[in-house]
């Protein structure tokens, strides 16, 4: 007998159906969705659904969240966690979607003074603004720039990235290091991912080109997070540019896009 759980799950997925004509056009815009074969293209559309069902969105700004634009987030984040399930985004509700990129003003400290008649340490405080289009708090809101979700830009993919970070959360501070599954590796995973960065900012500092954004050698939590949007957008790339790493990420997302696309053309 189906338990309660499966049973109210049903029922939640037949009362709020996504329209087909919405699905339909928001499939369309994704190769790798439209790659899937029938059954997991239903399996994502009934993550998709629980997914809106679970999380709040707001808009902020004075920018006014429609029912497409909850759709083609929900959608773009429910890739990655394909194959792992909705616990993989617990924990926390909130998506804040900005008109475009947004302003955060951090405080930083650098060093220690000591007064020399009251022998306090003081921390030289500094503040600094930075232009985000996206941004993940650990066990808060994913924040993300509607203009750069909805640019289409086929080398990088916002929504992918920042829920990319939530994953690589889930176990603490980002810090490229997710938890693993049963089964897998950690020192090779530690190894392959260290090797591939030192590699990318070894490229970088010598003026070499290279094929991804150079934004992942800003720390080893970016060069996961843009490692994992260019494994669903441009797999070959990766697979053929850091091989070792593509390994890892298809154990740990437990897809494999450069197949599903080569096996679609």
């Amino acid at each position: 007998m189906p338990s309660v759980r499966r049973l109210y799950r049903r029922w939640l997925l037949r009362r709020h159906r996504i329209p087909e004509t919405d699905w339909a056009r928001a499939v369309e815009r994704l190769p790798y969705c439209q790659a899937l074969d029938p059954t997991d293209r239903q399996r994502l559309r009934e993550l998709v659904t629980l997914f809106l069902l679970d999380k709040e969105f707001e808009g902020a700004a004075g920018l006014v969240v429609g029912d497409d634009m909850r759709l083609w987030v929900a959608l773009q984040a429910c890739i990655l966690i394909l194959n792992l399930g909705l616990d993989y985004y617990a924990g926390w509700s909130a998506i804040i979607l900005y008109p475009g990129d947004f302003r955060v003003r951090r405080q930083h400290a650098e060093g220690l003074a000591e007064t020399l008649w009251e022998h306090e340490s003081l921390a030289l405080v500094h503040e600094t603004t930075d232009e985000l289009s996206g941004e993940s708090w650990p066990r808060g809101p994913v924040i993300l720039s509607w203009q750069a979700v909805d640019a289409g830009d086929s080398g990088q993919n916002i929504v992918l990235h920042e829920f990319a970070h939530k994953l690589d959360m889930l176990n603490g501070d980002a810090d490229g290091f997710p938890p693993l599954h049963a089964g897998m590796h950690a020192p090779a995973w530690t190894r392959d991912f260290e090797g591939a960065y030192q590699h990318l900012c070894d490229a970088l500092d010598s003026g070499a080109p290279v094929g991804i954004d150079p934004y992942a050698a800003e720390s080893p939590a970016e060069f996961f997070a843009v490692l994992s949007e260019t494994f669903f957008i441009d797999p070959l790339l990766v697979r053929r540019d850091f091989p070792e790493v593509y390994r890892h990420l298809k154990d740990f997302y437990r897809q494999d896009p450069q197949a599903l696309l080569r096996s679609s053309t």
